[in-house]
C-alpha cells in the first residue's frame, strides 16, 4: 500500500485515476491543484471509520492536528475540499478530537476570512461551546481571538453566552474560572461601554468573590480594567455607577473577605493608574 501512494503521488499519469471515487466526488475533489491530488486524498480518508480500526486508533486526533495546515497550503479558495472532513471531525465521538480543533479554530478562522468563518465555522464554534469542558477549554483560552474576527452584530450575540462559561462539569475546576477572568480583560476592547456594564460586570462581581484566591486575583485585575475602560467613555455614569456598587457590594459587605476585595481592587486600580486620583478619592 505504501508503495503504491508514493506512485501515485510522484507519477503524474497515474493522479487521474482513482477508482475509489465516485464520479461527483472525483470531480469535487480535483479542484484543488496545489498539492497533488492522492495525497490529499490520503489526508482525507483518515476520517474513515475503518482506518481507526484497522491502521491507528489515534488517526483521527493526528488529522485534526494538521487541519489548518492543510487548509492554510490550500487556501481559502479550496475549503470546499475539507469542509466535509472538517465537520465530521468535529462531531467525532472522541473528545480528544473535538478539543484538538477547539484549540486551533481561531487559527482557522484567520486562514478563511470573516465569509467562510461565520458561515462555516461559527456553527461548529457554537458546538463546541456546549461540549464537554475538555471541549469548552479550547475555545475559553482562544475567546478573543475568534470574536474579533466575527462581525460586531455577531459578536454581540456571544455577550448572553458568556456568564455559561462560570459553570463547569467539576466545581473544583478553578483554572478554568482563572482563564475566563483572563480572556474577559482581552474582551473589554471589543465591546462597548453599555455592553461592557450590562454584561461582562456581573461576571466580574461572581468572579471576585471566587473561593480560589488565584481566580480573585485575576479578577481584581477585571475590576480595574473596566473601570479604567469605563471612565475613558463619552458616558460617564457608568463608571460612577460601577464604583458605587463596589462600595455597596464589597467595602459594605458583612464579611470580612468581601471588604478585603474591596481593598485590593482599590490597590489595584491605584497602582495601574485606572483614575485620576481626584476622582479615586
Amino acid at each position: 500500500n505504501m508503495d503504491s501512494t508514493l506512485h501515485y503521488i510522484h507519477n503524474d499519469s497515474d493522479l487521474s485515476t482513482n477508482s475509489s471515487f465516485s464520479p461527483e466526488e472525483e470531480r469535487k475533489s480535483k479542484v484543488q491543484d496545489v498539492v497533488p491530488q492522492a495525497l490529499l486524498d490520503q489526508y482525507l480518508s483518515m476520517t474513515d471509520p475503518s482506518r481507526a480500526q484497522t491502521v491507528d486508533t489515534e488517526i483521527a486526533k493526528h488529522c485534526a492536528y494538521s487541519l489548518p495546515g492543510v487548509a492554510l497550503t490550500l487556501g481559502r479558495q479550496n475549503w470546499h475540499c475539507l469542509k466535509d472532513t472538517y465537520e465530521t471531525l468535529a462531531s467525532d465521538m472522541q473528545w480528544k478530537v473535538r478539543r484538538t480543533l477547539a484549540f486551533s479554530i481561531h487559527e482557522l478562522a484567520v486562514i478563511l476570512g470573516d465569509q467562510l468563518t461565520a458561515g462555516d465555522l461559527v456553527p461548529v464554534f457554537n458546538g463546541f461551546l456546549k461540549d464537554l469542558d475538555e471541549v469548552r477549554i479550547g475555545v475559553l483560552k482562544h475567546l478573543h481571538d475568534f470574536l474579533k474576527l466575527l462581525h460586531l452584530d455577531k459578536r454581540r450575540e456571544y455577550l448572553y453566552q458568556l456568564q455559561e462559561f462560570l459553570v463547569t462539569d467539576n466545581s473544583r475546576n478553578w483554572r478554568f474560572r482563572a482563564e475566563l477572568a483572563e480572556q474577559l480583560i482581552l474582551l473589554l476592547d471589543l465591546y462597548s461601554a453599555r455592553d461592557i456594564y450590562d454584561y461582562l460586570r456581573p461576571i466580574a462581581f461572581s468572579l471576585c468573590a471566587d473561593k480560589v484566591s488565584s481566580v480573585r486575583w485575576i479578577s481584581y485585575k477585571l475590576v480595574s480594567e473596566m473601570v479604567k475602560k469605563l471612565y475613558m467613555a463619552s458616558t460617564s455614569t457608568f463608571v460612577v455607577n460601577l464604583m458605587n456598587e463596589l462600595v455597596e457590594k464589597f467595602c459594605k459587605c458583612r464579611k470580612w473577605s468581601g471588604r478585603q476585595t474591596f481593598v485590593f481592587i482599590c490597590q489595584t486600580i491605584s497602582e495601574d493608574d485606572c483614575l485620576p486620583m481626584d476622582q479615586f478619592a
